[in-house]
């Protein structure tokens, strides 16, 4: 399963994985309990593979952003997304040098390293591997 498959559905909680597409939507599989719902195009729906995040030079995927993560956790768990402001800014400064401090909000850290939780916590671990397909298909 790559990134690309993987949902995040405003006002719904946690992750979701494309089960499969409909006339006016999609199914989405909940990647916490498992259930299945019905999304249609009244639902803003992000594409976690088309998430990036601001630096000072560049935007860098989400993709790239989670891989770091597991490289400083060695493939376990991060911290709490409940954890202070501090924390959490200091830590992804950690992960992510040169994120841009005015527009990636503490909000979006949290998001970003409780999603990191939630898919390593069911499994997914390749982060690489969504950016890795689209950079070789570019190429040819």
């Amino acid at each position: 399963m790559a990134l690309d498959k993987i949902l995040a559905i405003s006002g719904k909680p946690g992750l979701y994985e494309l089960a499969a597409q409909t006339r006016g939507g999609f199914i989405a599989k909940s990647i916490l309990d498992g259930k299945k719902i019905a999304v249609n195009m009244r639902h803003n729906v992000s594409i976690l593979s088309e998430i990036a995040i601001y630096t000072y030079t560049e935007e860098v995927p989400l993709g790239q952003v989670l891989e770091n993560i597991k490289q400083k956790e060695d493939g376990g768990e991060a911290i709490s997304h409940k954890a202070s402001k501090n924390e959490l800014e200091n830590y992804f400064s950690e992960v992510l040098p040169d994120y841009d401090v005015d527009r990636v909000y503490t909000s979006d850290i949290k998001k970003i390293i409780q999603w990191y939780n939630l898919l390593t916590k069911n499994g997914f671990t390749d982060f690489s591997k969504g950016e890795e397909v689209e950079a070789s298909s570019e190429e040819e």
